[in-house]
């Protein structure tokens, strides 16, 4: 028998059944490893993977929320700060407008002192006037005076039509009692003979009928 040639042998059924087997078994592991993805691995490799991604997608989720947080505080913290500016404004303004309005108040209430004579009666009459936006100049004023009554504050007309009417015409600028009444400025005497209450009526009835004492020459 070792002298016969192995070759030249026949194989049996049973030789051909293990051979087979053998040759199932091998390939089976080489698809094995070949194929990650075969029924063996399957669960292995999806549980692997999934946690991976899942991760992936929180962590990306979280990323976004957290810039949404930060643009929404960064958008209040400017709204607060532009609020606290504006505030800051608005109280220095009002502030500011206080100031100028005791300001006016004092210089107001610091009343020049006025002579006595007629330059005083005439510059405090122009005084009273600027306040209560009545027109005229000094010069108007005097050049009317001068012709009504000399400037005597007591002088009063007894022979015209108005006295004959019972109203006579009083005062530095010979005012008639209607018109003293009618054209009186509140803060001035109501007395036809005070010197600057009779002016400053005067001037107010010459700027409502001619537009300014200035403009009066003659008996108005």
């Amino acid at each position: 028998m070792s002298k016969t040639n192995i070759r030249g042998r026949r194989l049996t059924k049973k030789h051909k059944m293990s051979f087979a087997a053998v040759a199932t078994v091998g390939a089976a592991a080489v698809a094995a490893t070949l194929v990650p993805g075969g029924a063996g691995n399957t669960g292995t490799a999806e549980a692997a993977v999934a946690p991976v991604a899942l991760t992936q997608v929180l962590d990306a989720q979280t990323k976004a929320a957290q810039g949404s947080l930060a643009a929404q505080q960064a958008v209040a913290a400017q709204r607060a700060q532009d609020a606290a500016a504006a505030a800051k404004a608005k109280a220095a303004a009002a502030a500011k407008k206080a100031r100028e309005a005791e300001a006016a108040s004092r210089a107001a209430a610091r009343k020049p002192v006025f002579a006595n004579n007629l330059d005083g009666w005439i510059k405090e009459a122009l005084f009273i006037m600027k306040k209560e936006g009545i027109p005229g100049t000094y010069a108007g004023i005097h050049k009317n005076v001068m012709r009504e009554s000399s400037g005597n504050p007591l002088a009063i007309n007894n022979w015209d039509i108005n006295a004959k009417n019972g109203v006579p015409s009083k005062g530095l600028l010979q005012v008639i009692y209607p018109t003293f009444k009618a054209y009186h400025v509140p803060g001035t005497k109501f007395d036809q003979y005070d010197p600057v209450a009779n002016i400053v009526a005067a001037c107010n009835y010459a700027a409502d009928r001619y537009g300014t004492i200035d403009n009066v020459n003659s008996a108005y």
